[in-house]
């Protein structure tokens, strides 16, 4: 099968998957409470005679289908979580449900997987095992997200996948266009919560206390030089302080304040070393102003690291179905942080990226914003590159 007819076999049932997305959009469900796009999937799947397993990881499934003699196994993967965030698009298909919204494009993803699904499943498409995995809870933050919890449910033990694949949209790059990186491509992602106690007293005594503010204002400057000073400037380290919190009164010296950072990095050995440094500041800072720090160093997604030979093969399906200027080989890796990072430490695999607008464009927006949306262009796109894919590859 050309490129050509992959691209018609999908966009012969697009406006299906763009309704479904949008459908799915109107309905945004929080991490590990993906019920009904879970049903909605597995409806899906099962209609088109896959073998669906639910439960995984909570309200994870994977929907697996074999067909011919061939041995291979492949597994693609599409997130399906909304964020805690307040849409403020105005679409007719936005969010009903309050203070919750598919600002990150997982409507978008689920979408595009289904639509290569209904595709696939048509008989001899494809020689091998196709393993079809919908994880919830992307967005949970922490080191027992929705892609740890699928594993811990024996994701992998019962489904093997020779290789796995994941795409993500990325706003500011042209809609459609194909953004590759071999190695670390996204960071790890640490939280920090320092308390820094002192012994409070009256704005116009200071002398008669403690003052936590002054020792916590220190070691938000001083943290600015764990970058500039301690990190080789070839490397890439973010040390970001999002909450300073302290005293309710301008005339009362408060007894604590507390501090909460984000620290990310794209190497294991840096980002041992940051936190390494870190938790020293915080310490000698809190030593030499007389006051105690209490730091709760909190481990969160690991690094992603893409490996070559699968991005090489994902690299060829993306040249072969848009073209070599659609496609950025090996683009800039990205600070932010994603879980299919723990799967790609137990298989080898590809996490890629498709552009969903760029300058004043539609889906130019940036991901976790309250006006974003997943550009539906992207769903013929990203539907025809995993049917390619897996065509490509299950032979």
């Amino acid at each position: 099968m050309s490129t050509d007819q992959v691209m018609e076999a999908i966009r012969a049932n697009a406006d299906e998957f763009i309704q479904l997305r949008r459908d799915i959009h109107h309905n945004p469900e929080l991490s590990f409470k993906e019920h009904r796009t879970s049903d909605l999937v597995a409806e899906r799947l099962q209609s088109w005679g896959y073998q669906v397993e639910r439960g995984l990881g909570g309200t994870g499934l994977v929907g697996q289908l074999k067909r011919g003699s061939g041995k291979r196994t492949l597994g693609l993967r599409a997130d399906m979580d909304a964020l805690p965030i307040k849409e403020s698009t105005g679409l007719k298909y936005a969010s009903k449900n309050a203070g919750v919204m598919h600002a990150c494009g997982h409507d978008g993803h689920t979408a595009m997987l289904l639509a290569a699904a209904k595709a696939l499943a048509e008989p001899g498409q494809f020689s091998g095992t196709l393993n079809l995995i919908f994880q919830p809870a992307e967005e949970y933050g922490t080191s027992d997200s929705g892609a740890v919890r699928m594993m811990d449910d024996g994701l992998f033990d019962k489904y093997p996948c020779d290789a796995i694949f994941a795409i993500h949209n990325m706003p500011g790059w042209p809609q459609g266009h194909l953004v590759f990186h071999e190695g670390a491509m996204m960071a790890s992602s640490d939280k920090v919560y320092i308390d820094i106690k002192g012994h409070g007293g009256h704005g116009a005594m200071p002398h008669l206390a403690v003052d936590p503010v002054v020792a916590a204002a220190s070691v938000v400057m001083a943290l600015q030089t764990v970058v500039s000073r301690n990190i080789d400037p070839q490397q890439t380290a973010v040390v970001s302080v999002g909450v300073f919190q302290a005293g309710h009164a301008n005339n009362v010296i408060p007894d604590s304040a507390h501090l909460e950072l984000s620290v990310r990095a794209l190497d294991n050995g840096v980002r041992q070393q940051l936190q390494k440094r870190i938790t020293e500041i915080v310490q000698a800072q809190a030593q030499s102003f007389g006051v105690t720090a209490e730091i709760d160093y909190r481990r969160g997604y690991a690094v992603l690291v893409n490996s070559k030979e699968e991005t090489d093969f994902a690299r060829q399906v993306g040249v072969e179905l848009v073209g070599g200027e659609k496609v950025t080989l090996q683009g800039p890796a990205v600070t932010g942080s994603e879980d299919f990072a723990y799967m790609l430490e137990k298989r080898p695999g590809c996490y890629l990226l498709v552009g969903n607008g760029d300058g004043d464009k539609v889906g130019a927006c940036m991901v976790h914003n309250p006006g974003y949306d997943f550009n539906d262009e992207n769903v013929a796109v990203g539907g025809a590159y995993w049917m390619l894919l897996a065509k490509r590859y299950l032979v």
